[in-house]
């Protein structure tokens, strides 16, 4: 693979960024519960990232702007109109996925 500039590397990153969150956007029959599960992340995680990176490089964001952008509106919007309750079989999953205390 060629060597990339920062630059590239950075604008190659971003547009990766943009087609997952525009494919779950598309996909909001995916749950968090069902990404934690199989990805141990979830939408909440990537506004939890976004909001770190902005800290990290000097902006403020709060953990309700971050969502925003990652959900496309609200998260009380989103979980009004796109989130279900976990099933009995969804929490056992994730509890499974948990480390032993």
């Amino acid at each position: 693979m060629t060597d990339l500039s920062n630059e590239m590397r950075d604008k190659l990153d971003a547009a990766t960024f943009r087609r997952l969150l525009s494919h779950l956007d598309s996909h909001k029959d995916v749950q968090n519960i069902d990404l934690m599960i199989l990805a141990d992340f979830c939408r909440n995680c990537l506004a939890n990232w976004q909001r770190d990176a902005a800290a990290e490089n000097g902006i403020e964001m709060t953990t309700d702007e971050a969502r925003a952008r990652i959900y496309g509106m609200p998260y009380g919007e989103w979980k009004e109109k796109f989130q279900k309750p976990a099933t009995p079989e969804q929490m056992a999953a994730f509890e499974a996925r948990r480390p032993k205390k």
